[in-house]
């Protein structure tokens, strides 16, 4: 391929579908501050998503980070999975809290509530799973533990954006669950992220610590961050929301297309997404096991020399990385998957003949 294939592409509207936003921000002169549009695209997210009360924030971490200081855990371990991007695992230490890691389940590459119960001790106050690849954790699993040992259930759901589960939003579920709307994820505003709240008077304090935990003009509460999405950010994402079923149904069909292609290659098996009332297909991982001619190490290489570029995700583990070695922990199955797992290029405008060009280097080997 001349052209590069990454590992994803952002979706972007038409530029002449976005002036008119700007111009309305042109026009009003509110940048920032929970404006006009940052107020419709709460309201029209909480629409879409059916969800009762969603806050607005500048990326997916400093929302996880605000989302632990919400429930004020002020000390105290925070269960969660070394299988995740670093925002999780940093998010926990940010608020001098104690990162607890415990293994998966690789069948769904999300934590196992099992590991879960066995790593609670009299420390523990939360625990922070991660619905990895939009796949749903064992919500009902973590519920039931999260209830008996009186903890905070607080999901990392940067990849669910628009999954429901059970009758419901996946984001419904636990004390709190935090998305991404990264540049990279299905749903974006170039740069953002949100938690969905369950009450008014925790949505008002995510709010105020957004903002510096400042409640009036003369009173600040809490010591916090900077949160706040501008106005141009709420504005792509209005204007997002109106293709967002689109974007869904092509990268079903490219999931379909790889699936199809893939099938019957002895050491390579496709990550299985279970049957949801919705999905969102936001990624495309494979796992290459010891039939394959190749490790996955050499398969990504092998890509990357034709101008694909797939992404080891999640690699290496939290628990490999130094900044992590006093929390270190033992788990295998966690291991074992990061070793073999190769995400492969997913994004709406990924064309059937380059997903069958990807796939046919992979069977040909």
């Amino acid at each position: 391929m001349k052209t590069p294939i990454y590992v994803t592409q952002p979706v972007l509207p038409e530029l002449d579908e976005f002036i008119p936003y700007l111009k309305e921000i042109w026009d009003n002169k509110i940048l920032t501050n929970c404006g006009p549009l940052h107020q419709r695209l709460e309201q029209a997210l909480c629409e879409y998503l059916g969800v009762p009360y969603i806050s607005l924030f500048n990326n997916g971490t400093i929302a996880l980070v605000t989302a632990l200081q919400a429930l004020g855990l002020e000390q105290g371990e925070v269960i969660t999975t070394p299988y995740t991007f670093v925002a999780t695992a940093h998010s926990i230490v940010w608020n001098k809290l104690t990162p607890v890691f415990v293994d998966i389940d690789p069948n769904t590459s999300n934590i196992d509530p099992e590991a879960v119960e066995a790593a609670i001790t009299d420390k523990t106050v939360a625990i922070l799973p991660v619905h990895c690849y939009g796949i749903p954790c064992a919500v009902d699993a973590l519920q039931t533990i999260a209830d008996q040992y009186q903890l905070k259930l607080i999901y990392d759901a940067a990849h669910a954006f628009g999954i429901k589960h059970q009758g419901r939003s996946i984001l419904d579920y636990g004390d709190l669950s935090v998305i991404s709307f990264h540049a990279t994820k299905v749903f974006n505003t170039f740069e953002g992220g949100a938690i969905v709240s369950h009450g008014a008077d925790m949505k008002q304090r995510i709010d105020q610590l957004r903002n510096f935990g400042i409640v009036n003009e003369a009173t600040i509460n809490d010591i916090s961050l900077n949160g706040k999405l501008s106005e141009v950010h709420a504005a792509l994402g209005l204007l997002q929301l109106k293709t967002i079923e689109d974007t869904l149904q092509s990268r079903q069909n490219i999931d379909q297309i790889y699936r199809a292609a893939l099938e019957n290659i002895d050491g390579i098996d496709c990550v299985s997404r279970p049957v949801l009332d919705k999905d969102n297909y936001s990624y495309f991982p494979i796992v290459i096991t010891e039939n394959y001619p190749l490790s996955r190490d050499e398969l990504f290489e092998k890509l990357k020399a034709k101008n694909i570029f797939a992404r080891k995700y999640f690699f290496p583990l939290m628990t490999e990385l130094s900044i992590y070695q006093d929390f270190y922990t033992e788990t295998p199955k966690a291991k074992k998957l990061s070793e073999q797992v190769l995400c492969l290029p997913m994004y709406p405008t990924l064309s059937i003949d380059e997903c069958k060009y990807i796939s046919n280097i992979i069977k040909d080997i």
